[in-house]
């Protein structure tokens, strides 16, 4: 049975008991379990698995997450959470019927939308996922081909075309909230890493200064590009701590000094990065 799990560490004792939270979903998954994401992070002092179970179609299907729900009732003592973005009335009757807290997500918005807008909704899985809308879908698509052709300041040339190009030290998370601005936004987003030789000063690096209005600076805390750059290349000078510290230095008053708008990344994630530096840099998404 397929499922995702995203669960919080819990405390190392032995009887120690965790709820579980199931996203699930006659499709992919992705809707409600940002949904769940979003909820439970409400919560950050309970402990609770989280649990993705995408493509529950089939009477197959849901007799096994049926008895997955009350597999974890039964180990935990604790009532398990269902959030549901299931169209089929029969699945949800039956999941309703466990031994979950259910909370269905088209139950508390369909139902009011079909009222205002005086029509019965599609009931159709997939809709918001698949790819019917073709001018979206090959937005998205060559979106994403854009942000790997120009990953790493590869194809300068095509800068002209980006709709946003980040720059930064190397492995400050320029590459994946590309991708991540390109999946999901339709953004050509490009990256270039400023590297030792762009430091020999503050001033931005000549290649860069045409597209100076489309710059957007990630920068790192030095500790953070440290551990990230050990991974990579370890006990090398690209990730001593008196590198980092330089780089990351040198970076940010690059980018004070020609005014561009900047995010630090240590702590952020790739969705957080990436929302934020829109609204920062007033760009709207290609797709929706």
């Amino acid at each position: 049975m397929s499922e995702i799990r995203a669960g919080v560490t819990a405390p190392e004792t032995t009887d120690y008991k965790k709820r579980t939270a199931f996203f699930i979903s006659d499709g992919t998954g992705l809707t409600v379990e940002a949904i769940g994401h979003s909820l439970l992070a409400q919560f950050r002092n309970q402990q609770v698995e989280q649990v993705t179970l995408p493509y529950v179609d089939s009477d197959e299907r849901l007799n096994q997450v049926l008895h997955r729900i009350e597999r974890a009732a039964s180990e935990s003592g604790l009532q398990p959470i269902v959030i549901s973005s299931i169209i089929s009335d029969d699945i949800r009757r039956q999941l309703h019927q466990s031994s979950a807290l259910m909370l269905d997500v088209f139950e508390s918005y369909l139902a009011p939308l079909a009222a205002l807008f005086g029509t019965d909704p599609a009931h159709t899985v997939g809709i918001s996922h698949g790819i019917a809308n073709d001018r979206r879908y090959t937005a998205r698509i060559d979106a994403v081909h854009f942000a790997m052709d120009n990953d790493d300041g590869r194809r300068t040339r095509e800068f002209e075309s980006a709709d946003i190009i980040l720059v930064g030290v190397s492995r400050s998370g320029k590459t994946p909230t590309c991708l991540y601005l390109a999946l999901q936004f339709g953004l050509r987003a490009a990256n270039y890493p400023i590297t030792e030789e762009d430091m020999d000063s503050t001033a931005l690096p000549k290649i860069l200064r045409p597209f100076q209005h489309k710059l957007f600076g990630l920068t790192i805390d030095p500790r953070r590009l440290m551990s990230i750059r050990q991974e990579r290349r370890a006990n090398s000078r690209y990730a001593s701590p008196e590198q980092c510290e330089f780089e990351v230095r040198q970076v940010e008053q690059m980018l004070r000094r020609s005014q561009i708008p900047y995010l630090d990344a240590t702590e952020l994630s790739v969705e957080e990065l990436a929302t934020r530096l829109m609204s920062q840099a007033g760009i709207e998404r290609k797709i929706s």
